[in-house]
């Protein structure tokens, strides 16, 4: 059982991964104007930098039950429940809990230490 919570924290992360990134590229970036268009390619990079991230933590989520090191496990648990925790944590404040990007993040976060 702890190894299914441990995988369905993983995909959340991945869906919840994946949906940032197209958010950010039709929702934040088509309505911003920033100049030089330099700037603007590194921002995008930047942003979806944190995309690439999270699914690669979404993915080490999947795959710790096969790992035969519980050290691993361990880790991959506590690192990933900080990196969520506190961008659950920026979501909430930032949005002042009207955007659903928290729940998920802190759904990832439960099913994740539930699964430890």
């Amino acid at each position: 059982m702890r190894d299914l919570l441990l995988q369905g924290a993983g995909v959340i992360a991945i869906l919840v991964s994946l949906i940032h990134g197209v958010l950010g590229e039709t929702k934040i970036f088509a309505r911003a104007t920033i100049e030089p268009p330099r700037l603007r390619f590194l921002l995008h990079l930047v942003y979806q930098a944190g995309t690439v991230a999270w699914i690669g933590g979404g993915v080490l989520l999947v795959a710790a039950p096969a790992m035969a090191s519980d050290a691993a496990r361990h880790w991959i648990v506590v690192t990933l429940g900080i990196v969520f925790g506190f961008a659950a944590l920026a979501n909430a404040v930032a949005t002042r809990f009207r955007h659903f990007g928290w729940m998920a993040m802190s759904a990832v976060v439960a099913l994740a230490v539930a699964g430890y």
